[in-house]
């Protein structure tokens, strides 16, 4: 890079002399300290400062005012702080509209007006009190906001818009768990943060997110930024048609001289800060009843502005193909301190591996209704003047109440002269006046205030129905109790009530998206943040596996965008479970139940469930199941008949061992009895001989006998 040069052709401040002619002698000596004379007209370049070391600069994250002159440096200040001043002075009539939109939220206690000095109520014994209607719609708005942009369990949801395979499902549901892990444990400032800001986008109309990797953190940050703090010209359409964007905050001396150590800064001294505010931070002050003063110097902040701007830098100018300089502007963030007007950083905004060197996006823009300008538009321009004129309207007839109560009154002159000239008696209390010995009621006239006309309260509750139905904070009475209202009519209902915080709600969906899109791109160029305030060891599978999920995958938010508040969630719930009732054979009943209590925010709808039941038996065909049953029954009585058949099979040759062993003893008996009976026979026949024997013996002696006898017979009777 060249050196801090002064020459006739670039002018210089006035300290620095140019054109400056020299006698050869002086040449001489300007040669012998080693600086050159280039022009031949007689005018020197005179270096000041030795040339700088431009070791590093190419690193694409590189401080590059540490490589700049102080020169250089002065004028880009000083062109971007003009620019700045320009941009801040466009947006005035912003600022105070917004700085009266604080004030009549009625966040400040205001005491009745008791003389005739500054105050909202311009007549002495005004009443101060604002009607709430703006104050009730903001708060409305940031509490649904906050219920579906940040829920108990994270608000990251892990989206693959491919064929998910189980793989992959586990992989998106492992990095929605970190991520989530990380919004709410370890990054703890993102919920409060988001919170404050949700109040600003429904107050103001807009608010800002900046997206970046915090040095002294060391993780990547999303942090509220608040349209003050934002300065933008008024012309600019959008973040990415503006000139230049500023961010201005407030520095502790303690943290920049850390981001110094750290080398994020220059190391240089900045001198004093000073406190300098605008109408809308004097307006918050008011508000909270703080005062800006401090005697002791180091308790004042500095004021940093960072600027995302485009610019030619010297040194750093765009070449082409041939390193020629094309006078490209390329985008970079300048980050300035305010009162000492020092550069503190310059660093290159732009992808290293991007060829076209386009600007980089760091931050978010929230908005509750995008219509004019850069800012959008919030509910204090929708609702401000009708809260100006209910406003209005609940201090007259508070007034006119009071005065009804105790009236003011005139006097006669001729009354005489009296003693005090206060008559303003609290109540019960009496006073004695000189009526010049006339009757009071002649010199004494009460003024004829009356209570308010039913026609002025009519009035007021209109306003107050238009402003609650314009500003969506009017109550949604959705089938008024009963449970026979067609469920058609309750999506009429629902879908007409919320047309206006449904497209709210999808603007703030869409800019969260954004916003989460520029975190992945901080973890992937600093994946180990993820992992470095986790409690216990992560694997190195483990931790491929997320890095690959933050990759492929992307991230949305959890809330549903068509879905502006917890109770249009449950009265679509509601209608969805008329809807089933209906038409039961079309729903599965389970899904459909899971998918209700998840709409009404109850977790761990799994372990409420019952124990799955047994598996119903299939149908079959009668017919079929009587063939079945009796092939089975006929199956049954073959195998009873086959054990039957073994069991017979079995007691046929028990029976014929049986029959065996009884014939072997049969045998043994008939041989014995066939002995015995021989041996009887043979006895028997020895019997039965001598039997016949002793029959022959007898025989014989019978023949005898008889033949005695017959020869006795004979002569006895004639016979022979």
């Amino acid at each position: 890079m060249d050196p801090f040069t002064i020459s006739a052709e670039a002018p210089k401040p006035d300290e620095i002399v140019s054109d400056v002619f020299l006698e050869e002698d002086a040449e001489d000596e300007l040669e012998a300290m080693g600086l050159e004379i280039e022009n031949e007209d007689g005018s020197v370049t005179i270096t000041i400062g030795s040339t700088r070391d431009m070791e590093g600069a190419e690193d694409h994250e590189a401080n590059l005012a540490l490589f700049m002159s102080d020169y250089d440096l002065a004028m880009v200040a000083e062109d971007l702080l003009a620019g700045i001043a320009d941009d801040d002075a466009s947006r005035q009539e912003w600022l105070q509209t917004r700085a009266r939109g604080l004030e009549m939220l009625g966040l400040k206690l205001e005491d009745p007006r008791g003389d005739t000095g500054p105050g909202s109520a311009p007549l002495e014994g005004m009443s101060t009190v604002r009607h709430p209607l703006l104050l009730e719609a903001v708060l409305r708005f940031q509490a649904n906001a906050r219920g579906e942009l940040l829920p108990a369990n994270g608000p990251v949801k892990v989206r693959n818009d491919g064929v998910g395979t189980n793989e992959q499902d586990v992989m998106a549901s492992a990095l929605e768990k970190y991520l989530n892990h990380y919004l709410t444990s370890v990054a703890v400032e993102y919920y409060p943060d988001t919170d404050k800001m949700l109040f600003d986008v429904g107050m103001g109309g807009s608010s800002f997110k900046k997206v970046y990797n915090d040095p002294i953190l060391r993780r990547p940050v999303s942090l509220t930024v608040d349209a003050d703090d934002l300065i933008v010209n008024n012309t600019a359409t959008s973040l990415s048609t503006a000139k230049r964007i500023t961010h201005r905050s407030v520095m502790k001396p303690s943290t920049l001289r850390r981001m110094q150590l750290l080398g994020a800064y220059r190391d240089i001294d900045l001198g004093v800060p000073t406190d300098e505010t605008d109408i809308l931070e004097q307006t918050k002050r008011g508000i909270e009843g703080i005062i800006a003063y401090s005697t002791n110097i180091e308790d004042v902040d500095y004021t940093i502005y960072e600027c995302y701007c485009e610019l030619d830098l010297p040194g750093f100018e765009h070449v082409n193909e041939d390193d020629e300089k094309t006078g490209l502007e390329l985008p970079y963030i300048v980050t300035l301190e305010r009162d000492s007007r020092q550069i503190l950083s310059i660093r290159r905004n732009w992808s290293e591996k991007d060829d076209m060197k386009l600007p980089e996006t760091h931050f978010v823009r929230y908005v509750y209704v995008d219509a004019i300008g850069f800012y959008g538009i919030g509910l204090l321009h929708i609702l401000g003047n009708t809260n100006q004129a209910l406003t209005a309207g609940w201090r007259e007839m508070l007034d006119a109440g009071m005065f009804a109560s105790f009236p003011s009154f005139l006097y006669s002159e001729a009354m005489g002269r009296q003693q005090t000239s206060d008559f303003r008696l609290a109540p019960g209390q009496g006073q004695r006046i000189q009526t010049g010995e006339k009757p009071i009621g002649a010199v004494v006239m009460p003024l004829p205030y009356k209570d308010p006309s039913p026609a002025t309260l009519g009035l007021i509750q209109s306003i107050a129905e238009t402003g609650q139905r314009v500003g969506n904070t009017s109550e949604l009475a959705v089938g008024e109790g009963r449970a026979d209202v067609p469920v058609g009519t309750t999506l009429a209902m629902i879908e007409q009530a919320s047309k206006v915080m449904d497209a709210v709600h999808k603007r703030l969906h869409a800019a969260q998206a954004a916003e989460f899109a520029l975190l992945k791109r901080e973890f992937l160029r600093d994946p180990e943040a993820l992992f470095r305030y986790r409690s216990g060891e992560d694997s190195p599978d483990q931790r491929e596996m997320i890095l690959m999920a933050l990759k492929d995958y992307d991230l949305v938010p959890c809330a549903d965008p068509n879905t502006p508040s917890h109770t249009h969630r449950v009265m679509k719930a509601t209608a969805l479970q008329a809807l089933v009732t209906q038409n039961p054979g079309l729903f599965d009943q389970k899904k459909v139940t899971t998918r209700i209590l998840y709409m009404m925010g109850i977790a761990d709808v799994e372990s409420l469930y019952a124990p799955p039941k047994p598996p119903p038996q299939p149908m079959v065909d009668p017919i079929r199941a009587q063939e079945v049953q009796l092939k089975a029954q006929k199956q049954q009585i073959e195998a009873q008949l086959a054990q039957l058949e073994l069991e017979l099979k079995a007691r046929e040759l028990e029976i014929d061992a049986q029959r065996d062993a009884e014939r072997v003893n049969l045998d043994r008996q008939r041989l014995a009895a066939e002995t015995v009976g021989w041996a009887n026979e043979v006895a028997i026949k020895r019997e039965v001989a001598q039997i016949n024997a002793q029959k022959d013996v007898l025989r014989g002696v019978e023949n005898s006998i008889r033949n005695a006898q017959g020869g006795m017979i004979g002569p006895r009777n004639g016979g022979v």
